[in-house]
């Protein structure tokens, strides 16, 4: 029982903080053995590209954010604009139609946004295609600083950053953005090694030629997509300086909905991308798929329990004082989380209690995406987290 305990104490330690650890410590190696990656990128020649902006009844914030789309810098002639708002049932349509230079693609039955994709996908014919969502915003040289790193014929898909706003008086999504934080320096450690395991769907980008359409039902698109091209033996390159800016949920209830979601579509994509689960066929984008992907997804929050009741087990039966201290510890961590949830129905903001309250409420999402994706409960529509 104690080589049990260990044994999950080190997979709950690796797929958290270990894995980050370890990482950091092969691209130091790589460095050291091949030096960096080359950045240096002939800006005079950038491929030619669309920007597909899917919507959904956006329209209290589609002014800006096509005011922040026209001011994206990039080659004249060489940049479309697409805007798709299937089932939009407001006035978001017409509000793209009055804009000149942007194309809108409309259909008013709602089938998902992975259908609108692939519809406008059937209508782009530049060499690559970068994704963003309606929510979001970009900086001004974002399409630029992906667009370079095609120059590299190794590259199938470029991942841009997310950035979480968090204001002052952010409550419990503080812990949103400390956790992006904590994932962007993964996704560059995992870019630098040999490739990031998935993009975000805030801002990402693939070449034209390499998109392979995903069946109808799936849930988390984005990271399918680009993990299909992965699949090919293409890196995955992520881009910190093309990044996009949106709000932290409204609340920790509606990251929660988000959350579930994304579990509940992880889990389907690790069943539908079994050969990445094959050490033979790239044993370091498998290393790095299973690390920062799969355990998070699958087993880790189940030994986060175990690990309590067989700690507990032990303590009783043997009365030890190191197991009786790590049994403190981990009460005490799932303690300060119970206070965060408290203090966070009562509106007192303690920023230091809501990363524990995060971490459980992330591990609670897993667990309940899990159960959501076995019993097909989880609609490819489904409805969007309200953010502030």
């Amino acid at each position: 029982m104690k080589i049990t305990f260990w044994i999950f104490l080190f997979i709950i330690f690796y797929t958290y903080v270990g894995y980050g650890i370890f990482l950091y410590a092969l691209v130091r190696i790589r460095r050291i053995i091949k030096g960096k990656r080359n950045s240096n990128f002939d800006l005079t020649n950038l491929p030619t590209c669309t920007l597909i902006i899917a919507v959904f009844n956006e329209a209290s914030i589609l002014e800006e954010k096509i005011k922040n789309t026209k001011e994206l810098v990039y080659p004249d002639g060489k940049i479309n604009f697409l805007f798709v708002t299937d089932g939009s049932t407001d006035e978001s349509p017409e509000i793209i139609k009055k804009h000149e230079g942007i194309s809108l693609m409309h259909s008013p039955e709602r089938r998902g946004k992975i259908h609108a994709m692939h519809r406008a996908m059937n209508e782009v014919h530049t060499e690559i295609v970068i994704f963003t969502d309606a929510n979001t915003f970009l900086n001004k040289e974002a399409l630029i600083n992906i667009a370079r790193h095609y120059q590299d014929r190794t590259v199938g898909a470029v991942a841009g950053e997310k950035r979480v706003q968090i204001d002052e008086t952010a409550d419990a999504t503080a812990g949103e953005g400390f956790y992006w934080k904590y994932e962007s320096a993964l996704k560059k450690w995992d870019s630098e090694l040999y490739s990031v395991v998935g993009a975000a769907g805030e801002l990402f980008s693939i070449r034209r030629d390499l998109y392979i359409p995903v069946p109808p039902d799936t849930v988390l698109d984005d990271f399918m997509i680009s993990l299909r091209i992965a699949e090919k033996g293409y890196r995955i390159v992520y881009e910190p300086d093309a990044f996009a800016l949106e709000t932290s949920s409204a609340s920790i209830s509606e990251e929660l909905k988000r959350k579930i979601r994304i579990a509940a579509g992880g889990i389907q994509s690790v069943v539908r991308l079994k050969s990445l689960l094959n050490p033979f066929h790239n044993f370091v984008l498998t290393f790095q798929y299973i690390s920062h992907r799969v355990l998070r997804w699958t087993i880790t929050p189940f030994l986060m329990i175990a690990a309590v009741i067989i700690n507990a087990i032990i303590v009783w039966q043997t009365g030890e004082w190191l197991y009786m201290v790590l049994l403190a510890g981990q009460i005490l961590f799932y303690a300060l989380a119970i206070i965060g949830l408290t203090f966070e129905k009562r509106n007192i903001r303690i920023k230091a209690l809501f990363i524990p309250y995060y971490f459980c409420v992330m591990n609670y999402a897993v667990l309940a995406g899990i159960k959501r994706y076995a019993f097909a409960e989880q609609k490819v529509t489904w409805e969007k987290a309200k953010r502030k």
